[in-house]
């Protein structure tokens, strides 16, 4: 009998044997987070967590990153949320359980704080804290097919504060409410008219429109981008006083950049500025 793996098998075996894990590249300034647990449909383990944290905290000081697209490993799935296989260890006693809340939502309002443009690219199952990845994003594009849900409400668990309101931001409070109430799957058409996913595309052409957004921004001023972004997380905050200084200093420091300067020089020359990000 031949016992020997096809490659299509051994490609999966290999899929199979490969911890959990979280891989980042970068090419032309833009930098390609990949969440990578197939097997489990890209569920993030707690060193999942952990690692992602790590990963933007080196990607945030790298002058040479314009643009952040996270994206799951294969096409059935961008992550359908935590590993709850852990959780029976991580989450057996109250001091675990903090800290595993502590270094989940530590990542996701890291996510969600990166001054850096983000793209979230979905193709597949897009699951509780994978809707919760997602919505830290600045922009999300889903592949068509792609279904989203947080099943909260069939686990017994608590959708965190944070995660609820910028939920809530993006689709409005009944929407959020309808979302978590029914713990349902919603298609990615739905969640299109919602709100939640602002660019459907085609399968088909969903890689090349993720990187053809990814490049645009990579290719515009990287301070200008930085201190919108920060006005508009400012605009949405829920704190009681408003950094209206910080943005301020942002937009003066756009005035005085050499990128200013570089952007007003080829709009005079009509061609395409090279901006430094300084």
């Amino acid at each position: 009998m031949n016992t020997r793996s096809t490659p299509a098998q051994a490609t999966e075996e290999r899929a199979a044997a490969s911890p959990a894990a979280v891989h980042v590249s970068i090419e032309n300034g833009v930098g390609s987070i990949v969440l990578d647990n197939p097997r489990k449909l890209n569920a993030m383990s707690l060193s999942m967590w952990q690692t992602l944290v790590d990963v933007l905290e080196k990607l945030e000081s790298d002058p040479t990153l314009r643009c952040v697209v996270l994206i799951g490993k294969g096409e059935k799935a961008f992550c359908v949320g935590a590993d709850i296989s852990q959780f029976e260890h991580s989450h057996s006693g109250e001091e675990a359980i903090a800290e595993y809340d502590r270094i989940t939502r530590g990542a996701l309002l890291r996510l969600q704080s990166f001054p850096k443009p983000t793209i979230a690219a979905v193709s597949g199952y897009c699951l509780g804290a994978g809707v919760a990845l997602a919505a830290a994003c600045d922009i999300r594009i889903a592949a068509s097919g792609s279904r989203f849900g947080i099943p909260a409400a069939k686990l017994g668990l608590g959708y965190y504060y944070a995660g609820v309101k910028r939920l809530a931001d993006l689709v409005g409070p009944s929407r959020a409410k309808q979302v978590i109430f029914t713990a349902s799957q919603f298609p990615a058409e739905e969640m299109f008219r919602m709100g939640l996913v602002d660019e459907l595309v085609e399968r088909s052409q969903f890689a090349d429109r993720v990187g053809e957004m990814a490049a645009t921004m990579a290719a515009n001023a990287p301070l200008t981008i930085a201190a919108a972004k920060y006005a508009i997380e400012t605009v949405f905050s829920d704190a009681s006083e408003p950094d209206i200084e910080g943005c301020a200093a942002r937009e003066q420091a756009c005035m005085i950049s050499q990128d200013y300067a570089e952007g007003r020089k080829a709009f005079a020359e009509k061609r395409v500025p090279v901006f430094k990000g300084h």
